[in-house]
């Protein structure tokens, strides 16, 4: 990897949400990087800005998708950019979800907050190639039926009655909202996957994170076979007032790297404040 970032132009700009949008990206010079896997990031600089890492929520050969939230000067830049726009690229870094690893295994997909940006090109990947998995499940928690990420092709996949198996829950519902309430971990029990041959990829904020895969090893699955990330990428904290946990530095490490569930907690750590 070169550490001097490579010219992208934007190809496209969705609104996914009021503050979220997905850049479509492809190179304008001879110059390409490295191919993503599903779970890799890249760090995108904002010309004259700066630079954060973003995750790739689409491979498709050269072109790359990125969905970005608007929170702070450089991802508010990224998130006005228009079709023309030009950016900064470098990576990919970070680890993979490793989705070959599972062939032959049922698929737990939960994703909260931004989760399903990071958890996309899996999902693609698994129903590109489904004579190599067994059932693939996508459960999506969000805050409110505003904020859900691809709502239309979720949507589609919770209608189709799959595959994949996709259920949908918010915290906040609407009066027109007729689906599930509550946290994602609820959809858990409409998921149809064999705990003894299953591999989990749960991608949300902390909170999210550390409930999902617990509620997992309840649920029989081996540590090792829970992948987990974080959707955003702090500065090594986990946003409260105590101490951060080992836990949460692990996950911040890196940009959020994608790590087994037996690298963050053993089965003797305890539960902590609030969990």
């Amino acid at each position: 990897m070169d550490d001097v970032p490579l010219p992208y132009q934007v190809t496209q700009a969705r609104d996914e949400t009021a503050d979220t949008v997905t850049l479509t990206l492809a190179p304008t010079g001879t110059g390409l990087l490295a191919p993503f896997t599903p779970g890799r990031y890249a760090l995108v600089h904002a010309l004259g800005v700066g630079r954060i890492p973003v995750p790739v929520s689409r491979i498709d050969r050269h072109e790359l998708a990125l969905t970005i939230r608007s929170a702070e000067a450089v991802s508010a830049a990224l998130c006005a950019l228009r079709p023309g726009g030009r950016v900064g690229l470098r990576g990919p870094f970070g680890t993979g979800w490793e989705l070959d690893r599972a062939a032959g295994q049922d698929l737990l997909v939960v994703a909260d907050g931004l989760g399903p940006a990071p958890l996309r090109p899996l999902v693609l990947d698994a129903l590109a190639a489904p004579q190599l998995y067994g059932h693939l499940n996508v459960l999506v928690g969000a805050r409110t039926p505003d904020d859900i990420l691809y709502a239309q092709q979720t949507h589609a996949w919770s209608a189709a009655h799959g595959p994949p198996h996709c259920a949908v829950t918010v915290e906040c519902p609407g009066p027109a909202w007729e689906g599930p309430v509550g946290a994602v971990t609820a959809l858990l029990d409409g998921a149809r996957f064999e705990p003894g041959n299953t591999t989990a990829y749960v991608c949300g904020p902390v909170e999210t994170v550390r409930a999902a895969a617990r509620a997992l090893l309840g649920n029989g699955l081996p540590a090792e076979r829970i992948r987990v990330a974080l959707d955003s990428f702090p500065d090594g904290d986990a946003g409260h007032d105590e101490r951060p946990r080992p836990e949460d530095v692990l996950l911040s490490r890196n940009g959020g790297p994608v790590v087994g569930w037996d690298q963050v907690e053993s089965p003797s750590s305890p539960a902590g404040p609030g969990t």
